[in-house]
């Protein structure tokens, strides 16, 4: 049975944070990996993507997602389109469109303005977060007829800070951006910092002025029997792991 991770602060539209429960996959891949850039069978991925579709009510054609490459790219969608453009978001006022993002520690971030008919997917990692893909998605919302002030945006499961342990390099070329990203650093081992993306994330959503903000507060890292994780992949000297999938349709 799959697992959904929904949000009381979008009642009015259809979405949800898969977990890994209720797949198909097997092995390392073990659940419902729905990305088809991983080494799982493409076959067995697409029965994954069959049972999302199947639970957000649509047709696994009606099912979209992204060839994400980490940028600030938003595309605005009338309906489906395949191959799936090269971007980090999209936005549509279609209904029917399930937009999907796939992540395995990055931020999925969902987005409705309800009232207008606007909805918003944006996937999120330190880089695209850091370059606008949260606010462009905004912005793009805006062309289709939103309002920042009236539009929600959700954060999924992601790394949390106690897991994110990352370089001084790192640290430095944030605070050199903007002295204000000290905030979301805190003390690792040696010259070793922990970065909290979540915060980020709801720092940057919040200055750009979404009317409401809010992480799930699940961590990816550290759950792997509900969540993939690329950075806990890594630790353990897997071959690949699965991508997790988040969603949401008028």
């Amino acid at each position: 049975m799959l697992e959904i991770i929904t949000s009381d602060a979008l009642p009015a539209v259809k979405h949800g944070f898969f977990t890994r429960k209720g797949g198909a996959s097997s092995g390392i891949f073990h659940g419902l990996n729905c990305g088809p850039g991983s080494s799982d069978q493409s076959d067995v991925v697409a029965i994954n993507r069959a049972r999302v579709a199947e639970a957000m009510g649509v047709a696994p054609k009606m099912l979209q997602t992204l060839n994400q490459v980490h940028s600030a790219d938003v595309v605005t969608l009338i309906e489906p389109v395949s191959p799936p453009p090269r971007a980090d978001a999209m936005v549509t006022a279609t209904p029917g469109i399930a937009l999907g993002i796939l992540t395995a520690d990055c931020q999925p971030v969902l987005f409705a303005d309800a009232s207008a008919g606007v909805i918003g997917a944006a996937h999120a990692g330190w880089r695209g977060g850091k370059d606008g893909v949260l606010e462009a998605t905004l912005t793009a919302m805006e062309a289709l007829g939103a309002s920042r002030d009236n539009t929600t945006a959700i954060i999924g499961p992601c790394i949390s800070q106690a897991a994110y342990e990352v370089g001084p390099e790192f640290v430095e070329s944030f605070i050199d951006e903007d002295p204000e990203h000290a905030r979301f650093f805190a003390g690792g081992t040696g010259d070793r910092a922990m970065f909290d993306l979540p915060a980020f994330g709801l720092w940057r959503l919040r200055a750009a002025g979404v009317g409401h903000a809010e992480w799930t507060r699940h961590c990816t890292y550290n759950d792997p029997d509900r969540f993939f994780s690329y950075r806990r992949t890594t630790h353990q000297k897997e071959a690949d792991y699965g991508r997790l999938i988040a969603t949401i349709r008028l």
